[in-house]
């Protein structure tokens, strides 16, 4: 069985994995939304907001997670050490019931 530190950084690279993942995808989708109804908005103003809208929302979102991943790394083994004792104490319950 690997140890905990192996476990902690196993655990801790599949969260940051998902995470950038996330990210792309909702940077693919929002770029695509805009890109497809960009030509249905006739109003100048209305483009203006809807991509200074969309821009927010990428680098808002993009550098809150980058935060919370940096706080994950800094606290990785408090956070996931948590996890997986409790996960460890579940199995170990079930394997004497």
């Amino acid at each position: 069985m690997p140890s905990l530190a192996e476990r902690i950084e196993t655990m801790y690279r599949r969260d940051r994995l998902w995470a950038w993942s996330i990210v792309a995808l909702l940077w693919i989708a929002t770029l695509s939304v805009l890109f497809l109804a960009w030509p249905h908005i006739p109003d100048q103003t209305v483009r203006l907001v809807a991509l200074v809208s969309a821009g927010a929302v990428l680098i808002f979102n993009t550098a809150s997670i980058a935060a919370m991943l940096s706080h994950y790394h800094e606290d990785k083994e408090f956070i996931y050490g948590l996890d997986i004792r409790g996960l460890d104490a579940m199995k170990e319950r079930k394997a004497h019931e």
